[in-house]
């Protein structure tokens, strides 16, 4: 079972790093959009001394392969070197065979965005990464719980700014950072799964009526958490639940029908496990 799950994380990691060399040779570095990260810094460095974008990437990224395995771990280690090794390889044998489709900067940069935040978003969903500022994006996601695709845009910012000032092109610089936001929203995408579900969190007095409705109208579980007032110390009951968006006007309705002096809060759940909703695999 463990082996299962192992060869599943390294076809994983290889889909993604395939993905994400696909959307580089194709909408990115032919058009010098440097979207941030190594694969920014390589572009530059193609376009200006004709280096090789892969073997570049590559060079850039052993220090962080290293200290990949001392912060998060052998297998980490192992699953980056990996990842960037197999995107290293995509990426410059696959250059001659894959082409341009648009010239069009804007674009390129939005699907360039898409395309490779979905690769980039399988590779750490399969617990691997393509070194650079995504490894270095996840050691601050281990060390301070920030988002992955937050982290990357902070580290990546300085490598879309350079590669302006080295094209000499504030417009490049611009379109760079439309794809590295499009990048690391579908990076948390993939990662956390879309709003599909809303949980409410319902303060009635009569929380019992309201959790009968939930659960014979809708047919959903309900659970009670116990809750106490700041400023009255009145202890309460507070009704938990876990629906679909579809049925979010259906739970408003029937708990004000109750009680129409009812709190509640309604808040996205971007990824439910468990029975009504998606078995974990």
């Amino acid at each position: 079972m463990v082996k299962r799950k192992w060869l599943r994380d390294y076809l994983g990691i290889v889909l993604g790093t395939v993905i994400t060399a696909v959307a580089l040779n194709m909408f990115l570095i032919p058009n010098k959009v440097a979207a941030g990260g190594i694969s920014g810094l390589a572009t530059v460095l193609h376009h200006t001394f004709g280096l090789p974008v892969g073997m570049t990437m590559l060079a850039f990224d052993i220090p962080m392969l290293l200290l990949s395995v001392k912060i998060l771990g052998t297998r980490f280690g192992m699953n980056t070197l990996l990842g960037a090794g197999i995107l290293a390889v995509s990426i410059d044998l696959s250059a001659p065979f894959i082409p341009v489709l648009t010239q069009d900067l804007l674009l390129n940069s939005l699907y360039g965005g898409i395309l490779a935040g979905v690769g980039m978003g399988i590779v750490f969903k399969f617990k691997g990464t393509t070194a650079g500022t995504d490894l270095a994006a996840a050691i601050i996601h281990k060390l301070t719980k920030i988002s992955i695709g937050q982290a990357l845009l902070g580290v990546d910012f300085f490598v879309i700014a350079t590669a302006g000032l080295v094209f000499g092109s504030a417009e490049l610089s611009l379109y760079g950072l439309i794809s590295l936001f499009v990048t690391t929203q579908i990076i948390d995408l993939v990662q956390e799964g879309s709003s599909n579900a809303k949980a409410f969190f319902i303060m009635s007095q009569s929380p019992e009526k309201v959790s009968e409705a939930i659960m014979t109208e809708l047919g959903r579980g309900v659970t009670y958490l116990s809750g106490r007032g700041a400023y009255t110390h009145a202890d309460r009951e507070v009704v938990f639940c876990v629906v679909s968006t579809r049925e979010v006007s259906a739970v408003k309705d029937l708990v004000y029908r109750i009680d129409c002096q009812a709190f509640v809060i309604v808040t996205d759940a971007h990824e439910v496990l468990g029975e009504g909703f998606t078995n974990y695999r």
